[in-house]
């Protein structure tokens, strides 16, 4: 994923654990979505099409 500093980035809901860091990072777009690590936001993120996302959140919830 290159990074898009213009991303509007929020941690997700669904992101928490025991250990209290074990967070995810979100952003989208009207084409897309990205995921990336909050406890190192300069390692490489995913970026999903907003079908394969959706698809996701249907499996997990």
């Amino acid at each position: 994923m290159i990074h898009n500093p213009e991303l509007d980035w929020y941690k997700s809901s669904y992101s928490d654990s025991s250990e209290g860091d074990d967070c995810v990072e979100v952003a989208a777009t009207p084409a897309s979505i990205h995921v990336r690590d909050s406890k190192d936001t300069r390692l490489p993120g995913l970026t999903f099409g907003t079908g394969a996302w959706a698809g996701f959140v249907r499996q997990v919830s």
